[in-house]
């Protein structure tokens, strides 16, 4: 994820410009969000000449190095909340209520490193999820039991985050996706999902949306589900500039969410306020947080070591 990533931090020297002393806020801001808690496995620019699980041709670089990802990921939260189990097993074996930004951090390392990481990182990465997933299992309120490793519950959670993934790139993304580019990047990132231990995922666009109605009776919104969408559009940051850009993310991530989802939480923005107001003003945060975090030192890093060259 763009600005995920510990970015390189201002001089500290004075006499700044404002653009410089804008950057210096943004870098801050984002490291201090996204770099809490990270995997120890991450490696960017070695060993040279690996291009890792995905590649610089792949569309998978292209989506997950745009800042929509912060939309994309706070969508995939919400949508993943939908199944009872899934979300059990976050609120029994997670602080993310009490400290969310470790959870983020946390899930941003994984995708990072798993997309731009080297083939030994990536697969490091992803045993040590595993391994934490054999620890993640119980039972609900109702009776039911659930496991982090079981095949299907984590196909959800592939599915459910890639299509919020692909959704808010689409609305937000610097450049459009053809519906070839959906195909290949369900397709790429599946092999993630299967080296996690899912279930067989969806490849294709439409074999995706098949599975979205397929699971229609098994997703639900109870008051577990109700608090955790109230969690999520909390402002989060510890200065007031953090706070108002997240709880725009927030509005923005409940917009791109599929019709159906919204229409199961029973969120509805008024006529036009969603379209105007909501994906004006995120498109000028996004273009400004481009600009901000540019040069990006995880993309220049990968790019660097696919290629065979040392980075400085």
């Amino acid at each position: 994820m763009r600005g995920a990533g510990r970015l390189p931090p201002s001089t500290g020297k004075p006499g700044l410009s404002p653009a410089d002393t804008v950057r210096s806020w943004v870098v801050a801001a984002l490291n201090d969000a996204f770099h809490t808690e990270r995997f120890v496995n991450e490696r960017y620019s070695t060993p040279l000449g690996d291009p890792g699980l995905f590649g610089p041709g792949s569309v998978t670089w292209r989506v997950h190095a745009d800042p929509s990802m912060f939309v994309g990921g706070l969508s995939a939260l919400m949508l993943q909340a939908l199944h009872p189990l899934v979300l059990a097993g976050v609120l029994d074996h997670s602080d993310f209520r009490i400290d969310p930004l470790r959870r983020l951090s946390r899930t941003a390392s994984f995708v990072e490193c798993t997309t731009f990481g080297s083939t030994g990182s990536a697969l490091a990465v992803i045993d040590s999820v595993k391994r934490i997933h054999t620890r993640v299992q119980g039972t609900t309120a109702t009776g039911r039991t659930y496991s982090a490793t079981d095949p299907d519950l984590l196909r959800w959670v592939h599915v459910a985050e890639a299509t919020a993934f692909l959704d808010a790139y689409r609305r937000y993304g610097s450049d459009e996706l053809s519906a070839a580019d959906a195909d290949r990047y369900f397709t790429e990132t599946a092999n993630v999902a299967e080296l996690l231990g899912s279930a067989p995922a969806p490849k294709t666009e439409r074999a995706v949306a098949s599975y979205l109605r397929s699971m229609a009776p098994q997703l639900s919104v109870t008051l577990d589900t109700r608090e955790t969408l109230s969690f999520l559009m909390k402002p989060l940051g510890r200065d007031a500039g953090s706070r108002a850009a997240s709880r725009l993310l927030s509005r923005a991530a409940i917009g791109t969410l599929p019709r159906w989802a919204r229409e199961l939480y029973g969120v509805r923005y008024p006529p036009g306020f969603e379209q105007y107001v909501i994906r004006t003003t995120t498109r000028v945060l996004l273009a400004g947080l481009r600009w901000a975090t540019e040069p990006n030192p995880v993309l220049v890093a990968a790019t660097a070591r696919t290629n065979g060259r040392k980075t400085l």
